[in-house]
């Protein structure tokens, strides 16, 4: 599982969180969350998401 995280307000997105508030189960795959989903802190698309080198 693979973490991602906004460029704009540094939220981060956990695959194996998902954003429930936002109807995206835990262990949903970043590439499967819809193209419209924005970030839930500063409204930023999924676009703006960069994933997190471990």
């Amino acid at each position: 599982m693979r973490r991602y995280q906004c460029r704009y307000c540094s939220h981060v997105y956990d695959e194996r969180l998902g954003d429930p508030d936002s109807g995206i189960a835990p262990g949903t795959r970043f590439e499967d969350i819809p193209d419209d989903w924005m970030c839930p802190e500063c409204g930023a698309a999924k676009g703006d998401y960069d994933l997190i080198e471990a």
